[in-house]
């Protein structure tokens, strides 16, 4: 028995002659903690998490959620799990809580217990008062929360999230984060996709970013923050047109290689005396900063770092399209177990 809930071995998973959306990804999340899967657009985040939920079959490699094998035995795995994805799978004809009782249903919950079970969450999740509304009339952040509810009425030990936050403001973002404290904090394992640094900043108790169907780097946020040394000084321009000009002005300073993305450069820095060259050379090269700041690495920083682009740039298609998968989704969370 491993003391990893969920586990990942060599993965490799291809989607016809030309996407290799899977080259080999490895690694295990401890039990009771969350796993940060960072990563671009079709960094192979998605397709990850769909091969550890049975979506999809990997083409090599290995996978298992509490100690069971997804491929040899995937209707057993259904259970150890919960899978909130991307697209929330909730029926928009049905109110809040027959959604939950319909979900509890179809993992064989009897109607009292799944409804009772239905009304504990929407109590959990701040949903009580719209108990009784469609789920139609809900807002983004609503959905998210009663989607996430569906995927525990089974109390999984285990749960996947696969950017449970985009899309939404940032009140609605905050209160999900402190659900995703709070079900830690109950001991559940997490394994958490997200194209936000931040995000995987705040809630992870471990990062593994992903590029290209591999993963490049993992530790702690702190580790991965530390691999780049001290504080930074960071520019940004008033007139993005002279990033060239920007590069140019601060190439040499400070401790390291000078980073630019956008119109913003990233200058490694040796205390306050890097912020004041900065300042002299941007004088000296007649141009002006919109903000100008020293401060400590960020997990952007190690991204940029590790992967020469932004979390958020787009890359290609991350295996099955945003339809299958939403549809997919929604057949995990509504599989009758035999």
């Amino acid at each position: 028995m491993s003391d990893a809930a969920i586990v990942a071995e060599g993965l490799v998973k291809g989607f016809g002659k030309s996407v290799r959306a899977l080259d080999g990804v490895s690694f295990a999340v401890p039990s009771g903690t969350v796993l940060g899967l960072l990563g671009p657009n079709g960094a192979g985040k998605t397709t990850a998490v769909n091969v550890l939920t049975t979506l999809l079959l990997p083409d090599a490699g290995r996978a298992f959620v509490a100690d069971v094998d997804v491929v040899k035995h995937p209707a057993v795995a259904r259970r150890r799990f919960g899978l909130a994805g991307q697209y929330p799978a909730v029926d928009e004809m049905l109110t809040g809580i027959e959604n939950l009782t319909l979900v509890g249903r179809l993992n064989h919950l009897s109607p009292r217990a799944a409804r009772e079970r239905g009304v504990e969450l929407l109590d959990q999740f701040g949903l009580t008062e719209a108990a009784r509304r469609i789920a139609k009339t809900y807002s983004g952040g609503m959905r998210r929360r009663l989607d996430l509810a569906a995927a525990l009425i089974c109390r999984p030990p285990v749960l996947f999230l696969d950017e449970p936050t985009t899309g939404l403001d940032p009140r609605s973002r905050i209160d999900l984060w402190s659900v995703i404290d709070d079900l830690k904090r109950g001991g559940t394992t997490l394994l958490l996709t997200t194209q936000y640094l931040e995000e995987a900043d705040r809630l992870a108790d471990r990062v593994a970013v992903v590029d290209h169907g591999r993963v490049i780097a993992e530790g702690t946020p702190a580790q991965l923050k530390s691999e780049l040394g001290g504080a930074v000084v960071e520019i940004q321009l008033e007139n993005p047109e002279h990033t060239g000009r920007l590069r140019e002005a601060v190439a040499g300073l400070g401790s390291g290689e000078v980073s630019v993305n956008g119109d913003v450069a990233t200058v490694p820095a040796e205390g306050t005396a890097t912020l004041v060259e900065v300042v002299r050379a941007l004088d000296a090269a007649g141009l002006e900063a919109r903000s100008l700041q020293l401060r400590e690495p960020s997990l952007d920083d190690v991204f940029l770092a590790l992967t020469g682009h932004a979390a958020e740039e787009a890359g290609p298609p991350d295996g099955a399209p945003g339809a299958r998968a939403a549809a997919t989704d929604t057949a995990v969370r509504r599989e009758v177990h035999s």
